[in-house]
């Protein structure tokens, strides 16, 4: 019997080695997977030609899928992956991204259709969300089947409520735009958030719903590290506390926003360079979001030429060709 394992290992040793692994990476995967060692070749080589040819996992990235998580070797091509795979792809994913969604995610593959796919899928449902839109969650956050419908997208779904979120519809299209939101901890990432932005920042009722119902990825950003330092460089501009509640509520990736290499330079160059009141950034929060040398750089030295003078909206909430337009840089057609 120790033999027949030890032939077997040998044998998948060397198949391994003919499909570009190392005497390293072999002993890691073996490490991680114990029961590597008793899997025949032949086995191992059917999981590895259904991923290759048929679910169409390019064969540098399949290498790395074995290597992440070699368990994926001992898996049965007919009871567990061709009905997983075949599961996953009626849930109308585009071609290719169920290979996408394996390679972010081998683990994807372990779970049971009828046992996690199917209530997941029901619990969506009761959030308005449909199977294309859950497909386009698991593609992108293929991580999502291995939570716990109880103890993780219950809570979640729970205290988005608790923040007046519309549980039918709303947070449906939270998570389509932010599909990493469920992965969160409720306690020591989502709720601290959500208390940041209600005490320090000034958002309450339906100021704070629409913030985070147009940019659901500021609650999953950490408070120390991103947000208060941020809120730190508003103050010090000299913006009051309801002039920066009116930041963020009108654009809230202000307070995600890299201090260094996005907003000290926009505030430097609006006050130093344009000659404007910093006030003025507070009807135009939008300001943040263009780019310093493409668009603010450029328009501001064609209304110096020009001798004209505009507000901030007048002169960003355009595209380039009616900018031009508007400044008689380009005849109407």
């Amino acid at each position: 019997m120790a033999s027949g394992g030890t032939g077997n290992g040998g044998s998948l040793a060397q198949w391994l080695r003919e499909k570009g692994f190392d005497e390293d990476a072999v002993g890691r995967m073996s490490r991680r997977c114990k029961n590597l060692h008793a899997l025949d070749a032949g086995e191992a080589s059917g999981v590895w030609e259904y991923l290759l040819s048929v679910v169409k996992i390019e064969r540098r990235k399949l290498r790395h899928v074995v290597t992440k998580c070699p368990k994926v070797l001992t898996l049965s091509v007919d009871d567990k992956l061709v009905p997983t795979v075949q599961c996953l792809t009626t849930l109308q994913a585009k071609p290719g991204e169920v290979a996408q969604a394996i390679v972010k995610f081998p683990q994807i593959l372990f779970h049971s259709v009828e046992e996690k796919l199917c209530p997941l899928l029901a619990f969506f449902q009761t959030l308005g969300i449909s199977e294309k839109q859950l497909a386009k969650l698991l593609m992108v956050n293929p991580r999502l089947i291995s939570y716990s419908i109880e103890a993780k997208f219950s809570q979640t779904v729970d205290f988005l409520v608790g923040l007046g979120i519309d549980k039918e519809g709303m947070i449906g299209k939270i998570m389509a735009k932010e599909p990493y939101i469920m992965g969160y901890s409720v306690d020591k990432r989502l709720r601290p958030t959500a208390e940041f932005l209600k005490s320090a920042v000034g958002l309450q009722g339906s100021n704070l719903q629409r913030v985070i119902m147009s940019f659901p990825d500021i609650l999953s950003r950490d408070v120390d590290k991103i947000l208060r330092p941020n809120l730190a460089f508003l103050q010090s501009c000299g913006f009051s506390k309801d002039q920066v509640m009116a930041l963020v509520a009108g654009y809230p990736p202000v307070l995600i926003k890299s201090v260094k290499h996005c907003l000290e330079p926009r505030m430097k160059f609006l006050v130093e360079e344009m000659g404007r009141d910093m006030g003025e950034v507070v009807d135009y929060p939008q300001y943040f979001r263009h780019g310093l040398k493409r668009s603010l750089e450029y328009r501001h030295k064609v209304l110096k030429q020009t001798n004209s003078r505009c507000s901030l909206s007048e002169m960003l909430d355009c595209n380039q060709k009616k900018f031009a337009m508007k400044f008689g840089l380009l005849a109407a057609v």
